[in-house]
């Protein structure tokens, strides 16, 4: 029987690529997203696969997303957090809402989407979860505190419940990109791009969403067993942890 896989933010960027992949590879899919009801039409549209919306940073809401997820196709064995939020600004500029906002979307939904699947893998003896952190939550980032704190977060979280679950089949592993060629880096002006960031790369050039979704790939896979507590860095040589 095929696998589920849940993608969270995975109607857009690097969770569509990662969406589309594991549909490509048997697994059945469902794709989750927070606000962009058109982008997320299309992307079911073209790819067949379902999609449902609620906020990764409310508890209940993924409480209740996940056990409809479940009814429609099925106990999920591979979960990918993928969503998530900038609220790019220095520091000594930031307010409360765009620390949380961040902090919630991006550190939080890893437990209000992990905790609703993480009983059912223990039971079942197979889990596969891999968390999409950031080549900026292992090195830091001007503008980026609380976005490098969440994703510097989400690499304890992983590592931490790779050890608790590590003798029940069940993996966690970490995806760190580095800048990669989604709507999210695009909106970088140009100049910027080339001048300060592709030569900081030393593949020079930006890396691609199916890239990371191959990794993502790697990591599900069944025969992936002894692999658990890992990052994983896709980002050209820029860093290494």
């Amino acid at each position: 029987m095929a696998r589920v896989a849940l993608v969270t933010g995975g109607t857009r960027g690097i969770g569509a690529a990662i969406s589309k992949a594991l549909k490509a590879a048997g697994y059945k899919v469902a794709a989750t997203y927070g606000g962009n009801d058109a982008a997320a039409q299309k992307f079911k549209e073209e790819t067949g696969i379902p999609v449902y919306k609620w906020d990764v940073a409310s508890f209940d809401a993924c409480a209740a997303g996940v056990k409809q997820v479940e009814a429609d196709i099925g106990p999920v064995d591979v979960l990918v957090n993928n969503a998530g939020i900038t609220r790019d600004t220095a520091f000594h500029k930031m307010t409360l809402q765009q620390w949380n906002e961040v902090i919630d979307t991006n550190l939080g939904s890893l437990f209000n989407m992990t905790r609703q699947v993480i009983e059912g893998m223990r039971a079942r003896k197979f889990g596969r979860i891999v968390n999409i952190s950031s080549i900026n939550g292992q090195k830091g980032q001007f503008g980026q505190v609380n976005y490098s704190a969440a994703k510097a977060g989400d690499i304890g979280f992983t590592k931490a419940l790779a050890l608790e679950n590590a003798k029940g089949g069940i993996t966690v592993n970490v995806i760190a990109p580095g800048y990669i060629n989604t709507e999210m880096v695009q909106a970088v002006p140009k100049d910027v791009l080339e001048k300060n960031v592709i030569p900081q790369i030393p593949v020079n050039r930006l890396g691609e969403p199916e890239e990371i979704a191959r990794a993502v790939l790697f990591l599900a896979a069944d025969d992936a067993g002894f692999i658990t507590g890992s990052t994983l860095t896709v980002n050209g040589g820029q860093y290494h942890a």
